[in-house]
């Protein structure tokens, strides 16, 4: 089955073809840099992760671009109120992004542009629209007119009196239109600023998306994505800077993340209601969190409970636990018996998989098909007597193709040590058997220092990590 996305422009799902064979450019929207990210924003740096992650699966050379806003009025704000500059609160908030992206298992881009490294591009990408008689400047602010570009409203699917009726616009004499906006500021007192042909200052928020995506990714990109709150203004906005400077189709694919919601609210820093990603981590593990944005559709709003975190925990201690029975399995018992019918259950499984998130990457299903994978190994490990080494191969694999899409096993965080690790264990067995029970708890204590878990078996101790 080939993979079809539901796409916001057409309203529908469609058959998804990259503009270029094998390969594709994909931008998703980036945080504004002036705090910790919350868990709503997490959503779709979790989703769309998980989307570039499969479109590598399946063989696409992905070029993925998130930017970071690196200048805005929130940034200006922050910075004053903490007595440090916007490039400074930008480099602390950037790192701290990083921090928890990692342990959120979020794989890097392959670019992250900031906004403030595009300002040549920036200003040129302004002083054309001017020229081509789609923005007009007054007194150092410069404007889109969005009655220049007939197609306006064409991503929300509402026409121009439909926009103008719904949206909540600052007064401004100077506009031609009320829907008109900024593509450039002038300078207020204490504030960053650039030079320009229309006086010191700098971007509105949407020019800057549009000029780091053409200059990364070509006048036409493969997919676009962002949260469903990004569609009007930004989006749209973006769509009708980039396609009235070049005259071509800025994006084919247009997918948006529904909201998290926290009792029936849309979760927002503007209502109060939000926990930062840094917080969450404090009270649940990250692949928790990260299990948790995969288990509903993206396309689906999702209520965040703390019942809704735990159970994910669950979700991802039994996959974990299935992972480590198998490891442990395959390094202490004979697999001499050759039965097919855990071969055919990964196979079924992987096609179950493969057809669920192909299906507009629908994540919650194939998390069903993993897990009857699990259930399918798990049946086996209990059974009597050898155990199929192909079946067990088969099911490694499995779950180490599907780590690489979804992240839920933590196999990232792992990084080497196991012969040390068996080591200790081996001296602890010894000590136990020796019945010096003094070492055999000192050996323990320091595993459990260094976040591994122990499970004496009749078979042997097991040990995994605590992620």
């Amino acid at each position: 089955m080939a993979l079809s996305l539901y796409n916001d422009l057409t309203r529908k799902k469609e058959l998804f073809v990259p503009l270029a064979d094998g390969k594709v450019s994909f931008y998703s929207c980036g945080p504004t840099v002036y705090d910790y990210f919350h868990i709503g924003n997490a959503r779709p740096f979790i989703v769309f992760d998980v989307l570039r992650r499969y479109l590598e699966y399946k063989g696409y050379q992905v070029t993925f671009v998130q930017n970071f806003t690196d200048i805005d009025d929130k940034m200006i704000d922050r910075a004053n109120r903490d007595g440090i500059t916007v490039a400074q609160l930008a480099e602390k908030t950037i790192a701290d992004y990083y921090e928890d992206a990692d342990a959120l298992g979020i794989k890097r881009a392959s670019y992250n542009p900031r906004a403030t490294e595009y300002m040549p591009q920036i200003i040129q990408l302004v002083q054309k629209l001017i020229d081509r008689g789609h923005a007009y400047a007054v007194g150092g602010t410069v404007y889109f007119d969005v009655k220049s570009f007939p197609q306006y409203g064409r991503l929300s699917k509402q026409n121009m009196d439909e926009l103008l009726a719904g949206a909540r616009i600052e007064v401004d004499d100077e506009k031609k239109c009320p829907l008109d906006f900024v593509l450039w500021k002038p300078q207020k007192p204490g504030e960053p600023a650039w030079d320009s042909p229309w006086g010191k200052g700098r971007p509105g928020w949407h020019i800057e998306c549009s000029v780091m995506s053409t200059a990364l990714l070509g006048d036409t990109i493969d997919i676009h994505s962002g949260g469903v709150d990004l569609t009007f203004p930004h989006h749209e906005n973006e769509i009708a800077q980039a396609e009235a400077a070049t005259g071509k189709p800025f994006v084919n694919f247009w997918l948006h993340n529904e909201y998290i919601l926290i009792d029936k609210e849309k979760m927002s820093k503007s209502l109060g209601n939000f926990l930062t990603a840094r917080e969450a981590r404090k009270h649940y593990s990250p692949l928790a969190i990260r299990a948790f944005m995969l288990s509903a559709h993206y396309r689906s709003p999702v209520n965040f409970s703390p019942e809704g975190l735990e159970q994910a925990g669950a979700m991802v201690e039994r996959l974990r636990n299935c992972w480590s029975d198998l490891q442990f399995a395959k390094s202490r018992r004979d697999l001499s018996y050759d039965d097919a019918s855990l071969s055919e259950a990964v196979r079924q499984g992987r096609e179950d998989f493969e057809e669920a998130m192909d299906d507009d990457f629908n994540t919650a299903g194939a998390l069903g098909a993993v897990f009857e994978v699990v259930k399918a190994v798990n049946t086996h490990l209990k059974s009597s007597g050898a155990l199929s080494g192909k079946g067990l191969d088969d099911a490694e694999k499995f779950f180490r193709d599907i780590e690489e899409v979804m992240g839920l096993l933590g196999l990232s965080h792992e990084t080497g040590g196991d012969a040390e690790i068996d080591a200790l264990v081996e001296q602890r067995n010894a000590a136990r058997k020796a019945k010096n029970f003094a070492e055999s708890d000192r050996l323990r204590d320091e595993l459990a220092a260094r976040g591994i878990v122990l499970e004496d078996t009749p078979q042997g101790t097991k040990w995994k990590r605590k992620i």
